[in-house]
């Protein structure tokens, strides 16, 4: 395998020292299954092979590699100025395959020395099995409570006792403006069934859910923001289809489009949800909620001519791939929404809201204006509550100047 990426013999001699040298083979067959470019792979390589000569060095066996000896390695590369930005990330990969294989013992280091592992693992199996929430739902709360713990600790331990109130408050007043009331809203949500859940598990003195301020997010109070119909399809258009990435893209606006999901509904679709034969959809919604939607013409034609032409070859199951190494899905649904920004830029829109919801308000508002009935709308968006769709009666102009009272005093 290394021989596809070196034909120099002193290099190919030098993967052959080290502690590591057994295993660079299969590193170097991880990197090209993960869609790295050779160039990239190669830098990698070299990287590894340095590791394992400077392990020989050390006198360092394969059964003590932990992350203690990374971090002294890329010191002793910082010290000889020749470490970069993705050194870190591609050893930390490399002790992820070794502890896959069984090669090196599985990390004891404690969860509060890893920032995100609380997260990652315990949080996240929290809300699956006691709150029975589903992964789009996680794919929203996730990243937030990581936010929060990444900007209270930075990069030094987890210190979950010394939380308090002002931490809480301070985070939500930071970071409430910069996003919609909407956004807004799901960040509390999501901080208070953290702050519930480390509570519970004695990870924190006090329940700092209490201590989670409210939006003022009144609902019912303001329209719903959408595209006309032109505008929708200048979107669409904007996609450059004969480019991999812009047909991803594509099929992902139509989905928005004309079947009104959710972004994390199309982060969280896997190739086992499209049903060919039967030519239906299963998406996987808020609350554990499934349901099976007929795939349009367009949609299926989109989502073939990806599949078969566009998506780059992966071990995931999941739909929509990102296109830089590694590849793999989507993290969260803001790379949905950012795919959205993006087109509206192109096409140069500007809606006051800019996200993937914009879309489905869009697909409701028309369906409305045709003549759909509230009842219907509810059915395509499904929406579990009926008065969910009310908001989508604020735009039905015509109805509403039927309910109009005349002015006191004025013409009659």
């Amino acid at each position: 395998m290394t021989e596809e990426f070196f034909s120099d013999p002193v290099m190919l001699q030098r993967l052959k020292v080290g502690p590591l040298a057994p295993y660079i083979t299969k590193f170097a067959a991880l990197l090209s299954e993960q869609g790295y470019a050779k160039s990239t792979t190669k830098g990698k390589i070299r990287l590894v092979a340095d590791f394992s000569q400077w392990l020989r060095k050390q006198k360092v066996g394969i059964q003590d590699l932990d992350e203690q000896l990374v971090s002294n390695f890329l010191k002793h590369l910082q010290k000889h100025k020749h470490i970069y930005r993705g050194h870190p990330a591609t050893l930390r990969v490399l002790l992820q395959q070794l502890r896959d294989a069984g090669v090196i013992p599985a990390s004891a280091k404690k969860i509060d020395d890893n920032i995100f592992h609380l997260v990652k693992c315990d949080f996240a199996q929290y809300l699956v099995q006691e709150r029975g929430l589903s992964r789009p739902t996680l794919l929203n709360y996730l990243p937030i409570a990581r936010h929060f713990l990444s900007e209270r600790f930075g990069r030094g331990s987890i210190l979950l006792n010394e939380l308090r109130p002002p931490d809480v408050t301070g985070f939500i007043l930071r970071n409430a403006y910069t996003v919609s009331p909407g956004r807004a809203k799901l960040m509390t949500t999501a901080l208070r069934i953290f702050f519930r859940f480390l509570y519970i598990r004695g990870e924190i003195p006090i329940d700092l859910s209490e201590s989670v301020l409210s939006v003022a997010d009144w609902r019912l109070s303001t329209l719903p923001k959408s595209l006309e119909q032109e505008q929708v399809e200048c979107l669409l258009k904007s996609c450059d289809q004969n480019s991999s990435i812009g047909h991803r893209d594509y099929t992902i606006l139509l989905l928005l489009a004309r079947l009104g999901l959710r972004a994390g509904e199309v982060v969280a679709m896997t190739l086992d949800d499209i049903d060919w034969e039967a030519g239906e959809l299963t998406i996987r919604g808020k609350g554990a909620q499934q349901d099976r939607l007929p795939i349009a013409h367009d949609v299926g034609e989109a989502l073939a001519t990806y599949l078969q032409h566009g998506r780059p070859p992966c071990s995931t199951r999941r739909v929509f791939i990102r296109m830089k190494a590694p590849r793999q899905g989507f993290s969260s649904s803001v790379a949905i929404c950012n795919i959205v920004r993006r087109a509206l830029a192109r096409t140069e829109l500007n809606p006051p809201r800019k996200g993937a919801h914009l879309l489905r308000h869009s697909l409701a508002t028309r369906m409305l204006q045709k003549g759909a009935s509230l009842s219907e709308i509810g059915d395509i968006l499904r929406h579990q509550l009926p008065n969910t769709t009310e908001i989508y009666a604020k735009v039905d102009l015509e109805a509403l100047r039927a309910l109009a009272q005349p002015w006191p005093g004025g013409d009659v």
